[in-house]
């Protein structure tokens, strides 16, 4: 069953009014989000579970993370003084310590962060933080 608006209009039907009567205005590269997107929880959940310490403090990096309005990497480094701005854009967060790393791809010009590794010290060693 679709969900309609207070109208009773289509979701389709809504987005297409709005457009056309300029509800919304599409910028380039204007990020309109206030938080960023997390892009995928399930990475974080899935070690989680394999390592039960790190749980708790994914949990509060993620709740951080779609909170935050990162627009530069000095605004991440303002508020994680330990993460590693890397190129590519990804940054590199210590988690439990340093037990445990967290490496994200973020797109800053559209408020998304990608996860693409979660995995123990160890782990990180072996790949490479900058393409992966």
């Amino acid at each position: 069953m679709v969900r309609r608006d207070f109208l009773g209009r289509h979701p389709a039907r809504q987005l297409a009014e709005d457009l056309l009567y300029g509800a919304v205005v599409p910028i380039v590269g204007t990020c309109y989000s206030e938080s960023v997107r997390v892009i995928s929880r399930k990475a974080l959940r899935e070690f989680g579970e394999r390592h039960a310490d790190s749980e708790v403090p994914l949990r509060a990096w993620f709740k951080e993370a779609k909170e935050a309005t990162w627009e530069t990497p000095a605004e991440i480094k303002a508020r994680y003084a330990s993460a590693s701005c890397l190129a590519n854009d990804r940054v590199v967060f210590n988690i439990k310590g340093n037990d445990y790393r967290l490496v994200v791809a973020v797109r800053y010009d559209f408020g998304i962060v990608y996860i693409r590794f979660v995995g123990t010290h160890a782990e990180y060693d072996r790949i490479d933080a900058g393409t992966i």
